[in-house]
């Protein structure tokens, strides 16, 4: 039965709270709010719809999430993928329903979503999460880092230019960089010169917040906006109101809706392993379908946006130092605030300083030395990071998740199905058996003895290959007995302990007699229900390797195979 703390998360983290831990939060939360605020606007404006519902959507999801999801650094409203899916599903509503409004369109769209995750959650569907491995993962951050950085350069030179891809957007950019403004470039610089000497020398300082509020403060004293430099602009206020979703519409927009919600959860999970402080407890992933499920479904009724984890203001949030979900509370406060009072002075905030605060704390999420540590621990998985970035940069973020996913799916099969085969050897003067390496050139080998290990179920999957790899060393080692240490295999699946039997008649023609050794108590059981534990009897079932070789050298001495 699920604890209170389970249901509930809030719970577990307000009543272990250490008020040491606010002021990081505090600003950690304003500085988050600066970005999320005037970013849900934008994307609000990309699915055609009024500013205020971009506010609302950086408030209620942000509230839901930090009570029910288990992510301390996940900062929850909408993204570029899920403004950009629900832009065309709500143009086509909206062109066969002229007569709906958009905020019930949305609120209809959101909630269908929330449902979906919900629903997914009962299916307890969390696990699809745990196919994404830590290089993949490595190699997602990566493409996440290179994704951002391009789409917020035009914003950084005050260029407008029509997005269409990554590659595209950097060709279409490097042709237009002599129209780049030369006062927004001023902002950029100067904003990114604020972040690099108050990180040096004031590194406990709330540096990004600092330089939003000199922007802001600058852009407003010298009329910013006068000289060409692009400012986020009039901000509607007002509270949101009670809006239902329209119920008719959900058989019309579920395709759409499952592709959000996957990508909303998948992209939540990624962002919120990517992000997180060392110590932190693992996310729960059939938690975050009911954080995130319950923060799309609430927010609709106040008629927010599709929402989901967003990877550049979780990355902001982590570096500006936010060390529980409280963080996202403030955010969520700032929000408000905003749209009671604050919007006038959010107005004057320049598109250039906004978007170099985003490149700067995006742009740790290119790590080569981390690329580099997994090249040399191993040379295929530096592939699969390698594929993940190319793919989120390819492909877009939400086809550059699966494909994220499909590779860590991929490795697991292939690991999984490529068990090692390890040919033993006896440390001198002891009874440790272990792989022979040109390390240890001293293990000792017997005349016609070859002791193998494997590790790993044997099933349907592995067993073809290891029998592929097992008959080359025979073929190549010439034994006249072959001792299997079987401690490593916890147990056998039909198709491979039926090989393992046809293995043995095989070997016999050939001359050669298997043995089994160590033979954990499923395998055992297993292979007692077998005719092959009568072919083997005692004489070829040991209890240890050192059994068995002491039975072999015995024999060997006798002259006896």
């Amino acid at each position: 039965m699920q604890t209170r703390t389970s249901l509930l998360p809030a719970i577990g983290w307000l009543a272990n709270y250490d008020r040491s831990w606010l002021k990081s939060d505090v600003v950690a939360g304003l500085t988050t709010g600066a970005i999320v605020i005037p970013k849900a606007m934008a994307y609000a404006t990309i699915a055609g719809l009024p500013l205020q519902v971009g506010l609302y959507t950086a408030f209620l999801p942000m509230v839901v999430y930090a009570l029910l999801g288990t992510s301390r650094m996940l900062s929850v409203s909408t993204t570029t993928t899920i403004a950009i899916l629900s832009a065309a599903e709500l143009g086509a509503v909206m062109q066969a329903h002229p007569e709906l409004s958009a905020v019930t369109a949305t609120a209809t769209l959101a909630c269908l979503v929330g449902l979906m995750l919900l629903l997914a959650r009962v299916f307890r569907l969390g696990f699809i999460a745990n196919f994404i491995s830590d290089p993949v993962l490595t190699g997602f951050k990566a493409g996440i880092g290179l994704v951002i950085v391009i789409d917020q350069l035009p914003k950084l030179l005050g260029l407008h230019i029509q997005k269409s891809g990554f590659f595209a957007d950097l060709v279409t950019l490097a042709g237009h960089v002599p129209e780049t403004s030369m006062a927004t470039l001023a902002v950029s610089l100067a904003t990114f010169t604020v972040i690099g000497l108050l990180e040096k020398f004031a590194p406990r300082s709330p540096a990004p917040l600092i330089a939003v509020a000199s922007g802001i403060v600058l852009s407003a004293l010298f009329g910013l906006q006068s000289r060409g430099v692009s400012i986020v602009g009039e901000i509607p206020g007002g509270f949101p109101t009670l809006t239902w979703p329209d119920l008719s519409l959900f058989q019309e927009m579920w395709a759409t809706a499952a592709g959000i919600a996957l990508m909303s959860f998948t992209e939540s999970i990624a962002a919120g392993r990517a992000f997180t402080r060392r110590g932190d407890a693992r996310t729960d992933s059939n938690q975050e379908l009911v954080g995130i499920g319950a923060a799309n479904a609430i927010g609709a009724l106040f008629g927010a946006m599709p929402a989901g984890g967003g990877t550049s203001q979780t990355a902001v949030n982590l570096k500006a130092g936010a060390r529980t979900q409280m963080a996202a509370l403030v955010t969520a406060a700032m929000t408000v605030a905003t749209m009671l009072f604050f919007a006038p002075v959010m107005a004057a905030m320049p598109n250039a300083t906004l978007a170099a605060v985003v490149i700067a704390y995006s742009i740790g999420l290119i790590s080569p030395a981390e690329m580099a540590a997994i090249r040399r621990v191993r040379t295929i998985e530096f592939r699969w990071a390698v594929a993940s970035c190319v793919g989120v940069v390819v492909l877009g973020t939400l086809n550059g998740i699966l494909v994220a996913v499909l590779l860590s799916m991929a490795s697991l099969l292939y690991l999984a199905n490529n068990p090692p085969l390890h040919i033993l050897g006896r440390k001198p003067g002891t009874s440790v058996f272990r792989p022979r390496t040109a390390d240890h050139p001293e293990d000792e080998t017997f005349p016609g003895l070859l002791i193998v290990r494997t590790e790993g179920r044997m099933y349907f999957g592995n067993a073809p290959v290891f029998g592929e790899k097992l008959r080359a060393l025979i073929d190549k080692e010439k034994p006249g007995v072959l001792l299997f240490d079987c401690g490593g295999i916890p147990g056998f699946e039909f198709t491979a302990l039926k090989m393992l039997i046809d293995a043995e008649e095989k070997l016999r023609d050939q001359g050669v007699s298997l043995w089994l050794a160590a033979l954990n108590p499923e395998a055992l059981d297993m292979v007692r229900r077998t005719a092959l534990a009568d072919k083997l009897g005692r004489e070829r079932m040991f209890f240890t390797v050192e059994d068995a070789l002491d039975a072999y050298q015995k024999r060997y001495e006798r002259g006896i195979s």
